[in-house]
Parts: C-alpha cells; structure tokens; sequence
C-alpha cells in the first residue's frame, strides 16, 4: 500500500519497491455514467430471466420500456457485463482457441454422489453506481457451493483464486465450464490438468441446459439477495453475499434435496 504522507519515503521510491509505474498512482478511473449503470442493471434482469435472449431481443425489450438504445450499445454492454445468449451461433469461438474447446462430458451422465462434478461461471453483480463480477464453483450433486471469489474487473486472476481455493475443498471427477475466455484460457487449463484426475468438460455451443445448475443459482442468488439489496460499496456486496452463501450452502432447505442443505448433503 502507498504511503502518501510518508516523509522518509517519496512516492517514485514507494513505486519502484512495489515494482509499479508512478504515474498509475495517480490515474483515477473515469465512473461510469448513471444512465450507463441503470441501462446495464436492467440488462442483467432481463437476462437473468431470459437467459436465451440475444441483443436483438434486450434491444426490443428496452425500446419497449421506452428505452432509446441501439443494438450495438447492447453488444458492447452485454461484452463488458461478461455475458452472451445461450443459444447456437457463428464463431463462438476463435480458430485458434480451438485446441482449448472441450468436449462435454456431462450428457447422460447419472450424478449420485459429491465431488463427480463441478461447474463454473462468472456473473454480474451490481452496485449503486457500478458493478462487480461474481464467480462461483458448485458441485452438481449436492448444490454446494465450494468456492466463490467477486472482483471489480473481469482479469482471470480471481477466477484462478476461486479454482485453487475450491481444490482445498475437494477435487470433482469432471469440472465442467461454457466456453468463455477465462475458461479456455492457458492459465484456467494448466491449473486443472495438475490435478490428474479431473477430466475438463465445457458445454456445447449455446446450450442452455449444459451449465443448469450454476444457472439456477445465479437466479436464486439474485432473486433472493442482489434485487434485494442496493450495495453502496464493493465491502457491503461482499459481505451480504458471503451472508447469503452461508445461508444457501447451510441454512437454506432444498427441495429437490429432501429439505436438506447443500452442505448436509456435500459432507454427509
């Protein structure tokens, strides 16, 4: 951390035994606009429940509410928020990402026990004047969440943070993903290939249903905490979600668990 007011150290030696640039010491970033804000919140509601709608559609379903936005504005939204429709389309992914694309592995499969698999994905949380990104790990079986990591930026790094927190937890059989780019980065394969057993598995092409279980928690997530709340701060959203992941993982019955917790039934 920079000292300002340290007499004894000046800021361009402060920033050299850190090993950062001066000047990013004093670059503060621009906030984004409130109209920004508001347009992307309601981008992440409509998704939230239409998770198979395109940027045509939002754009239609924004014009509707009186919204005056183009789809090219949705596009570059949708890309800064980190998500996509879930539906088949052209070029999902680069030619050259493609030694990187995994099958999935998940289809047919029967889940009878905890730790066969894990999935992945990453979401947008919003703030009163900006947002976060939320990634989460959750074992197929039980609900569980194992692992969870928010950051104010999508660098892969608290991705990577959640993965090897998660492997301190367990290790699954399969871990599947979608085919984004943190997932078929070098950095997110190379960590899971030093754990020999997992085999890596990624969901077809715009298949909605691939990834259903981290999906359904994204909208209970939301629909119970998020939507809820109105998080001043990057603090006040970490705590009331970490709140939140306590009362899903321990308190919170499921039905389709026989009214048990995800972490009854991750443990037992």
């Amino acid at each position: 951390m920079v000292d300002w007011k340290d007499p004894d150290l000046p800021i361009s030696q402060q920033a050299k035994l850190l090993g950062i640039n001066r000047s990013s010491l004093y670059y503060k970033p621009v906030q984004p606009s409130p109209e920004e804000v508001a347009i992307k919140h309601r981008i992440d509601e409509i998704y939230t429940k239409y998770p198979y709608f395109g940027s045509r559609k939002i754009v239609e379903f924004l014009k509707n509410e009186g919204v005056n936005i183009n789809r090219k504005r949705v596009q570059r939204h949708m890309r800064e928020m980190g998500i996509q429709a879930i539906y088949p389309g052209p070029n999902l992914s680069k030619r050259n990402l493609q030694h990187r694309i995994y099958p999935y592995l998940l289809k047919g499969v029967t889940i009878t026990r905890p730790n066969q698999v894990w999935s992945i994905d990453i979401t947008y949380i919003r703030l009163q004047s900006s947002w976060m990104y939320l990634t989460a790990i959750i074992d197929w079986y039980s609900r569980y969440i194992v692992s969870w990591e928010l950051d104010q930026t999508l660098d892969i790094d608290f991705v990577l943070e959640a993965v090897r927190r998660a492997f301190t937890v367990g290790t699954p059989d399969i871990f599947n993903s979608d085919q984004g780019s943190h997932f078929t980065s070098s950095k997110y394969i190379n960590l899971l290939k030093e754990q020999s057993s997992i085999q890596i598995s990624m969901d077809s092409k715009g298949r909605a249903l691939d990834n259903i279980m981290i999906e359904r928690f994204w909208r209970s997530l939301k629909y119970e905490e998020v939507y809820l709340r109105d998080y001043g701060s990057p603090r006040a959203a970490r705590s009331n979600i970490r709140d939140y992941m306590n009362l899903y993982n321990h308190e919170r019955p499921h039905q389709s668990l026989d009214y048990q917790t995800p972490g009854f039934i991750y443990f037992q």
